[in-house]
C-alpha cells in the first residue's frame, strides 16, 4: 500500500513539473503564478504545495533537471572535444523537443537577469565542459597554451547566445546548424591541424543517429590557411636563402 502511495505521489510530482514547464516556457518566471501551474498540471493547489513549497522551488527543480542531459559523460571512457560538440547538439535537440529542458534553460537566462543574479547554473555548465576539455588537452587534442576554463566559459556563453538568437529568429529551427557553425569556426583555432579530421562539428555519427538527424558525408572543419603576409614572408625567406 505504501508503495502504491509513493508511485501516485511521484506521478503527481511529475505532472506538476510538466505543468510548471509548460507555464514557464510560455510566460516566464515572472508571468507565471502557482494557479497557472496547478491548472496546467490538473492538480489542486494543496497537491502542489505538498510537493513544492513555492514557485521558486518549482523553478529550481526544473533548472536542476537540465544537468541530466550530461549523463552521457559518465559513460564516456575518454571525454573530449567531440563530447562537448555532441553535448551541444543534444541540448539543441532538447530545446526543440523537451519542454522541461526548454523551461529550465529559459529560467537560467531569466535568473541571470535578476537584480541578484545566480551564477550557479552557468558555473556548473562551465565545469562540465572544462572536465571534458582538460583530458583532451592532455592527449594533444587542444593547443597546450589554451586555458581550458576560459575556453569552457567561451563555449557556454556562445551557446547561450546562439540558442537565444535562434529562438528569436527561427523558433530554434536552425539551432543544429548554428551549433555546427560555432564549432566549425572555433575548432581550427583551438585544435592542432592533425586532430581536426577526427572532429565533427555537426555531431558524431552516434549522436546524430540517437537524435534522429540525417548522416553527413563530410563534416570536417577546414584547416586554417596561412595569412597572405605570412606566405609572402616565407617566400622571401626562401628566396634569400637560395
Amino acid at each position: 500500500m505504501a508503495r502504491v502511495r509513493q508511485e501516485r505521489a511521484e506521478i503527481t510530482r511529475q505532472a506538476i513539473l510538466d505543468g510548471a514547464a509548460t507555464a514557464f516556457d510560455a510566460t516566464g518566471f515572472g508571468g507565471t503564478s502557482l494557479s497557472d501551474v496547478a491548472q496546467q498540471a490538473g492538480v489542486t493547489k494543496g497537491a502542489l504545495y505538498f510537493h513544492f513549497a513555492s514557485k521558486e522551488a518549482l523553478a529550481r527543480a526544473l533548472v536542476d533537471e537540465q544537468f541530466q542531459s550530461t549523463d552521457l559523460i559518465a559513460g564516456e571512457l575518454m571525454p573530449g572535444v567531440q563530447t562537448v560538440i555532441d553535448m551541444g547538439h543534444r541540448l539543441a535537440h532538447g530545446l526543440r523537443t523537451d519542454v522541461r529542458l526548454r523551461a529550465g534553460i529559459r529560467l537560467v537566462v531569466e535568473f541571470g537577469s535578476f537584480v541578484d543574479p545566480d551564477p550557479t547554473p552557468y558555473n556548473s555548465w562551465i565545469s562540465i565542459v572544462r572536465d571534458c576539455l582538460a583530458p583532451a588537452q592532455g592527449r594533444g587534442d587542444l593547443f597546450p597554451e589554451i586555458n581550458v576554463t576560459d575556453l569552457a566559459t567561451f563555449v557556454c556563453g556562445s551557446f547561450t547566445g546562439l540558442q537565444l538568437a535562434s529562438y528569436v529568429r527561427t523558433g530554434r529551427e536552425d539551432l543544429h546548424e548554428r551549433v555546427a557553425d560555432m564549432f566549425r569556426y572555433l575548432l581550427p583555432g583551438i585544435a592542432p591541424a592533425d586532430r581536426l579530421a577526427a572532429l565533427q562539428p555537426s555531431g558524431s555519427p552516434k549522436c546524430r543517429a540517437e537524435l534522429g538527424l540525417a548522416p553527413l558525408d563530410d563534416d570536417r572543419p577546414a584547416e586554417r590557411e596561412p595569412e597572405r603576409g605570412q606566405e609572402q614572408g616565407q617566400g622571401q625567406g626562401r628566396g634569400q636563402t637560395d
